[in-house]
């Protein structure tokens, strides 16, 4: 069965408006309510969290996949100034209001490192963004040297990234590994030797969309 029910971190959310517009309808404010309820149903709906078929089995250990919702505004070349040191390929993936927002690993491997950088809230699709906004970065190490580095990158309504990984950890390609709220982008690095397969524009689907294959 599809998995639909909001992640964890969305709770607190539709209680706020969920609360509220059972009161006001106990109290036979039911016109008031509405907003509330209209609210709840919104948090509920930001949070979701589907599954994907990465989440029935393993997949080709020789692709790189979309860690989240959206559309790609960064596909190739690197934008100046924004990959990690070394010599990649970007693909970037911005996430609207209405998109999940379950991020997911790109690739399997272990997570080396991970860093959180503080910064700025310029809108996600800006290229300001991805050099200047608050972020966190994972490392992940992989099977014949391979190396991926992918980045959740908050926006102007997003202001608290969730991670729920950590150095050592073991991920299989498509693992939900976290969130952020509100509106966002994604920033994935993969070195020259992998060849990039999705188009600036192109809406992909976070652990299904292939966006890169070595």
């Amino acid at each position: 069965m599809t998995r639909l029910r909001p992640d964890r971190a969305g709770w607190p959310f539709i209680a706020a408006f969920a609360t509220p517009a059972a009161l006001l309808t106990a109290l036979g404010q039911r016109k008031w309510a509405l907003p509330f309820v209209v609210l709840a149903g919104y948090m509920g709906l930001f949070f979701r969290d589907p599954d994907r078929p990465c989440d029935a089995g393993p997949l080709d250990p020789d692709t790189v996949v979309a860690p989240a919702d959206g559309v790609v505004v960064v596909a190739g070349d690197p934008e100046p100034g924004v990959p990690p040191p070394g010599d990649w390929r970007q693909v970037s993936i911005f996430l609207s209001p209405v998109d999940v927002h379950m991020n997911r690993s790109p690739y399997g491997g272990r997570v080396t490192r991970t860093e959180y950088r503080p910064g700025r809230f310029f809108a996600a699709f800006t290229n300001a963004a991805a050099a200047e906004n608050e972020r966190t970065e994972i490392w992940l190490a992989a099977e014949a040297e391979r190396t991926v580095v992918f980045r959740q990158v908050v926006g102007v309504l997003a202001r608290r990234i969730v991670l729920r990984v950590s150095p050592g950890d073991q991920l299989s390609t498509g693992q939900r590994i976290g969130l952020m709220k509100f509106g966002s982008r994604m920033d994935v690095f993969v070195p020259r030797d992998c060849t990039v397969v999705v188009d600036r524009g192109a809406r992909v689907r976070g652990g299904e969309t292939v966006i890169a294959r070595w």
